[in-house]
Formats: structure tokens, sequence, C-alpha cells
């Protein structure tokens, strides 16, 4: 069972300093953005080159080596502004540092050379963005997922999994997930990937950030424990 969503309900009384948000539950980003497919610091990242829709569909493509088989995105409901990028992005930060703009649904990769990885992104919806800065404290691949109660009292179809659902296609965490942390303590908040490309590119979440699978099984390698992450204000 993963324990950090399976406790969340206790990581009600954490503190996290440094996230400025309104008054939010933080923990309904699972469900919210399950809903939609379920079934300063540098510059903005001028793109250094475009990319072809057969470029596209390659890093795209199914990925039929993944422990539940991952389909190809329909690039068809994906603006081709949230591909994948290598794009210049000046930064004094160190490589591998990952910086969040929520408010261009981008996510970046530091790569050291003046440029950085950039990708495509949902954020959290109106009223449940947050900014500051935070480390990966762990990292899970195909993650169980367990609603905590309080959102089960809310939202009564959540019960069914309250043994924790297994990992899989239709898990909200998806096949990589990176769960944030401040001061040793989990923060709610994660990284993750979806399969639902017209999610990126809007605010779906309760603060957590969600990339393509295909995406994420990009970045996650690359992100080691302890890796930086800066959200930025929207």
């Amino acid at each position: 069972m993963d324990d950090g969503i399976a406790g969340a309900g206790e990581m009600d009384k954490v503190a996290r300093p440094g996230l400025r948000a309104g008054l939010l539950d933080r923990r309904s980003f699972l469900f919210g953005s399950a809903a939609v497919g379920m079934s300063a610091l540098g510059l903005a990242g001028c793109a250094t080159d475009g990319m072809s829709l057969a470029e596209a569909e390659k890093i795209y493509g199914p990925v039929p080596d993944e422990k539940f088989p991952v389909p190809a995105v329909n690039l068809g409901k994906l603006d081709s502004k949230y591909y994948r990028r290598r794009v210049r992005y000046d930064s004094k930060e160190a490589a591998g540092t990952i910086i969040i703009d929520p408010g261009k649904h981008y996510v970046y990769r530091i790569e050291g050379d003046g440029s950085a990885t950039r990708y495509g992104a949902n954020v959290g919806r109106a009223g449940f963005l947050w900014s500051g800065e935070a480390y990966v404290g762990r990292k899970a691949e195909w993650a169980t997922w367990t609603p905590p109660k309080e959102m089960m009292a809310r939202q009564p179809e959540a019960r069914k999994y309250a043994g924790g659902m297994p990992g899989g296609l239709g898990n909200p965490l998806g096949a990589r997930t990176l769960y944030l942390y401040q001061n040793g303590a989990y923060t709610l908040y994660t990284i993750y990937s979806t399969s639902v490309p017209q999610s990126i590119g809007t605010g779906v979440t309760s603060g957590c950030t969600g990339l393509l699978t295909q995406d994420m099984l990009d970045l996650y390698p690359r992100t080691p424990v302890k890796t930086k992450v800066i959200v930025l204000p929207a």
C-alpha cells in the first residue's frame, strides 16, 4: 500500500512552510484529475526548435514494455505547443532542478547549459494554486492509491477504493509519481502521470502537477530523490 497517499488524512496537520494557497483540500486532486480521464528565475522558455507531427507520434507513441502497456497519446487532443521540447532557459539553478510554471502550464527540467527540457502540464485549478520550494522525497512506479477518510466522506464514490486502488492505467497516479516534501514531511503534492491529453494546458487538480505518461517516463529516471522543485507564482 502506498503509505504517502494512505496517510494523507493525517498529513492535514503537517505545517507546509513556503507554500501559498487558499483554504483548500489538497487531497481531492486525485479524484479531480481522475474525473477528467478516469474511466525572476529565468526566461519563459523560448523553443529552440519545432517538432513535426511524425516526430511527436514517435515520442508519444505506445510503450508496450511497461508493466501495464501504455497506449499512444491521441495527439488530436493535445495542443502542439505542449509537446516535449528542449528550450533556452537561463537559470542559476543547478542541473536537474525542476521548475513548475503553472501560469503557462509548463514543467522545466534544468539541463545546466542555458537550456531546459520543457513539458506541457496540467496544474491546480482556480483556488488551488500554490508556489514555493519543495524537493522530491520519494518516487514510485505504478503506485497504489488510497483515498483518505475525509475524501470518502465527501465523495462516496471513492469508498470502494478504501482498501487501495492497485497500480494500473485507471489509477489516478498513473505510471510514475514524484512525491513532493518539505522539511521531511510529505506536502500532499505530487508530479504524476496522466493519460488524458486534453487535461494538458488546463487547471484541473487541487495543486498537483500532471504530465503525459510518456513525458513522465522521460523525466522520472532523471529525477533522483532530493531533487529540488520550484513552483512559480501563477
